[in-house]
């Protein structure tokens, strides 16, 4: 598992790194994070714990156990992935063990909407694109990939791949507009302003430091 020295903030304009590949369609939340780890009291554990039963099933030979894919940060997947019940706890769990961007042919929409929320760009192609993907990330494990969210571009040193990521999606993330929490912080000034003119919060604003 790669160890997450940090969560990313302001603009998103790129992502780079070696990739792994996990094949088959609609791979649900409820086996990227399953149900028994939701009672955590924080995410920060939930690296060890993505795909805990496929990974026991398999015995070692999950592609998050493999040696050769560990310290990836770009998953490539298949269709309608993240699927199922609407857990945060799925994308938290995928960034936690250092996963920065996926690329598949389709996520389900509210789990699309959770990695947006932490700055994880989801990029689709065609099931053509996403199966030559896979074959060449098996081939060569070792290949360092970027997707540049400008020119939606996948690419190394073996090629290049024209991708899609939402016009909506990707201005949150050129624009650093993801980060709900950081808007909050940078316009602190305003949002107090806004609060001491509603009568009703006078008294909340000025105890407010």
């Amino acid at each position: 598992m790669t160890e997450i020295a940090f969560f990313p903030q302001g603009v998103i304009d790129q992502v780079s790194g070696r990739a792994l590949m996990l094949h088959g369609d609609d791979i649900d939340t409820d086996r990227i994070i399953p149900a028994r780890f939701l009672k955590c009291v924080s995410f920060e554990a939930l690296g060890n714990q993505v795909f805990e039963d496929d990974r026991l099933e398999l015995g070692g030979s999950h592609p998050f156990d493999l040696p050769v894919y560990q310290g990836a940060s770009i998953l490539i997947v298949n269709g309608n992935f993240g699927c199922g019940s609407s857990r945060e706890h799925a994308p938290q769990a995928l960034m936690r063990w250092g996963i920065r961007a996926l690329i598949g042919e389709s996520f389900a929409e509210i789990f699309y909407g959770n990695c947006l929320a932490l700055g994880i760009p989801c990029a689709t192609g065609s099931a053509d694109q996403i199966e030559a993907l896979q074959e060449s990330v098996a081939a060569e494990p070792s290949l360092s990939w970027s997707l540049n969210i400008q020119s939606q571009q996948f690419q190394s040193s073996i090629g290049s791949w024209d991708l899609q990521v939402d016009s909506g999606p990707r201005e949150m993330l050129l624009s650093g507009r993801w980060d709900a929490t950081s808007q909050l912080l940078e316009h602190d000034a305003a949002l107090k302003s806004a609060m001491a003119a509603l009568p009703y919060l006078n008294n909340f604003v000025a105890s407010v430091p």
